[in-house]
């Protein structure tokens, strides 16, 4: 396997998080044209692969499962969801199957990337270099989301504590990641509050 010409790699969705900062609502649950983010997230993913897409999930029972009836994802739901973001990195990395020799991480926050977005980072990823990382990164080339990591680096993600997000992972592949630029600020615009939900959805419509 060399450069990618269809994508069969999987996808990791990361959806596990409890979004305090929005101050009882759910920022993954907040709507896009009338689709729920993490739903419109896990589209994008599906349309971008035809390899598994797993989502990272708290525990059941919870709203976020009902968001995702009838799409063809594993629902991998993340026991120790509270002690933040490397609980699910380890947790959806140990729930891949078929070792593939890379798999895609991506955020559910993440509004404005596309499935296009995804792609693009996929057919950037060359199996034969010695690149262990391919990132999508803003226009002026920022790194951001989403990232590919290749299968060398995935015993590193067992061992992740705490809320780093795999930016140890990362630091270590440094010399070995290739960015890949997505248009404006896709990468790395997250809504986390809910003023970012506001001032968002106001250049929305300013946009139109």
């Amino acid at each position: 396997m060399t450069r990618l010409e269809k994508c069969d790699l999987p996808v990791i969705l990361l959806a596990a998080g409890q979004s305090r900062r929005m101050r009882g609502a759910d920022k993954l649950l907040e709507e896009i044209d009338g689709v729920p983010l993490l739903r419109r997230q896990a589209e994008a993913a599906c349309a971008a692969t035809c390899g598994p897409v797993l989502v990272a999930l708290p525990p059941p029972p919870h709203p976020r499962y009902q968001c995702l009836d009838a799409l063809a994802v594993n629902r991998v739901p993340v026991t120790e969801a509270d002690e933040g973001m490397n609980a699910s990195l380890r947790t959806a990395f140990a729930a891949l199957t078929d070792n593939p020799p890379a798999a895609m991480l991506l955020l559910a926050d993440l509004p404005e990337l596309t499935a296009q977005d995804l792609s693009s980072v996929f057919q950037a990823v060359d199996l034969r270099s010695e690149t262990l990382i391919w990132r999508g990164a803003t226009k002026d080339g920022k790194p951001g989301h989403p990232i590919v990591f290749a299968s060398a680096l995935f015993p590193a993600f067992a061992a992740l504590k705490g809320d780093g997000g795999g930016r140890e992972v990362v630091a270590d592949a440094d010399g070995h990641v290739a960015l890949v630029p997505l248009p404006g600020n896709r990468a790395r615009r997250d809504l986390d509050t809910p003023e970012d939900w506001a001032a968002w959805r106001a250049e929305q419509a300013d946009g139109q």
